[in-house]
């Protein structure tokens, strides 16, 4: 009975447009932006592409950081963006008196994209730029040059307790759980999140209790990776965030202590991802196969679609979801394609016909015809009824007994794979059990495929006692009869 969900709730993501203008006023961006047309000639980088310290100053003043204490820092990581985007180039330089060889840069291909550009574009530019920082963010900290410099000159990378592998995937975890909190009913929203707890979702066991010394003591260096690496990401606009405090930061040798109470959550950092953010994160999910959907995919789908994809959605987003699906069509041919797509026996038609149901009430007093050609029909005919009658239409035909009954099952597993309110899902059973008198000796006999499953339901959900053992009976007797 139950069909396959998105793994993720759906995301309302903001306009194309609305997110290239965030995506270039994120700081990085922008001061990319600005060295780039800067970039010329006359201006020298080293064999690494990194601008040579001679032309640092000018660079800081170039983008207005002259009386910032970090400013070269800056206009440093900014000038790496450049280059990592394509927005500079950098070619090799011939060798000068000294013998050294200095490259000269330029502006590149992808400055244009910032003018003229399609938001599109935009947005694939700071793909890129949040891809180049992501990197940054999980490469090792290099505390101690001198121990790790071997004796060519060159890192030794082995010597570093780091894997490339694990940091990336540690961080993509925790990108994901901040975008499944944010996305997700019941979650903060558009609320920050402690980052104990976000460092906690990746450490603590989900089956553990109290946290042991040895657990606290990882979640305590995830916090303090993880304080590093959202200072890192928070200029390309992928977060917001506020650092942990640095009265709070352990002295060398010791572990800072886990927050006592609320009060302190705050100071041990609070991150959010902005709406750039949940569209960068959501891209390199779909890039790595992960299935997250988002408000409006479907809206150039068929009904078809439309009936399997909202089947893991929160109420709000189906409804709205269907109403952007409706948008523009013909609503007497919309109302045909959803009640021919809402047939069938797999495991998710009871809920297809569900959504059909509710999509219909969207449709309006246009759909009738289209309700009214399935009233004969052994799948669609109830429905059909109910939406005629809740239309207030007077000459609907009384339904025969075992479309009632067809109906009730459908609309239990429809509902149970919904996962909805469980008080209201009892209330249905119940309300279902109490007009209809011998419901289980009928139901048992009902040719539906999910009747076994949704009368053990039904045995376990009633709260009658006598009801629900009845239930369970029926649910033998339905089983026998299928031979499953």
């Amino acid at each position: 009975m139950s069909a396959e969900h998105p793994t993720l709730p759906p995301v309302r993501l903001r306009a194309d447009a609305e997110l290239a203008r965030d995506a270039l006023a994120a700081p990085l961006l922008a001061n990319a932006v600005r060295l780039a047309r800067w970039a010329g000639p006359d201006i020298r980088v080293d064999a690494g592409g990194e601008l040579v310290d001679e032309q640092l100053p000018e660079a800081v003043e170039v983008l207005g950081l002259t009386d910032d204490e970090e400013g070269e820092i800056s206009a440093g990581d900014a000038w790496r963006l450049a280059v990592d985007t394509g927005l500079v180039n950098v070619e090799d330089g011939a060798e000068d008196e000294a013998g050294d060889t200095p490259g000269r840069a330029s502006a590149g291909d992808n400055l244009a994209v910032v003018t003229t550009g399609s938001p599109q574009d935009v947005l694939a530019l700071w793909l890129d730029g949040f891809d180049a920082v992501f990197a940054d963010a999980v490469a090792p900290v290099l505390d101690d040059l001198d121990a790790i410099v071997g004796e060519d000159g060159e890192i030794d990378i082995e010597s570093l307790d780091w894997d490339p592998e694990i940091e990336a995937e540690f961080l993509e975890g925790v990108l994901g759980n901040l975008y499944l909190l944010t996305v997700s009913e019941g979650g903060p929203g558009e609320g920050p999140v402690p980052l104990p707890a976000l460092a906690a979702s990746m450490v603590v066991p989900d089956d553990m209790g109290e946290p042991t010394d040895d657990v606290l003591e990882q979640v305590s260096d995830a916090m303090m990776r993880l304080d590093e690496q959202f200072r890192l990401l928070e200029p390309i606009g992928l977060v917001e965030y506020q650092p942990v405090d640095e009265a709070l930061m352990a002295e060398e040798g010791e572990e800072p202590a886990p927050p006592l109470d609320e009060e302190d959550v705050t100071r041990y950092g609070m991150v959010r991802l902005t709406e750039l953010g949940l569209y960068g994160v959501r891209a390199r999910m779909l890039e790595a196969g992960v299935d997250a959907p988002a408000v409006g995919d479907l809206a150039d789908k068929g009904a078809d679609a439309l009936l399997d994809g909202i089947a893991g959605y929160p109420e709000a987003a189906a409804r709205e979801e269907t109403a952007a699906w409706l948008t523009g069509r013909d609503a007497l041919a919309a109302a045909r394609e959803l009640l021919h797509a809402a047939r069938g026996s797999d495991a998710g038609s009871p809920l297809r016909r569900l959504h059909c149901q509710q999509t219909l009430s969207l449709v309006g007093a246009e759909a009738e015809p289209a309700v009214r050609e399935v009233l004969d029909d052994a799948e669609l005919g109830g429905l059909a009824r109910v939406w005629l009658a809740e239309r207030g239409a007077t000459d609907v035909p009384a339904p025969p007994e075992s479309m009632i009954f067809w109906l009730a099952i459908d609309t239990i597993a429809a509902q149970l794979d919904a996962d909805g309110d469980l008080e209201e899902l009892q209330e249905l059973i119940e309300g279902l059990t109490g007009r209809h008198s011998g419901f289980f000796e009928a139901a048992w006999r009902v040719e539906h495929p999910a009747t076994a499953e949704v009368l053990e339901a039904m045995g376990r959900l009633h709260r009658d006692k006598s009801a629900a053992k009845e239930a369970r009976k029926a649910a033998f007797k339905a089983r026998s009869r299928s031979g499953s």
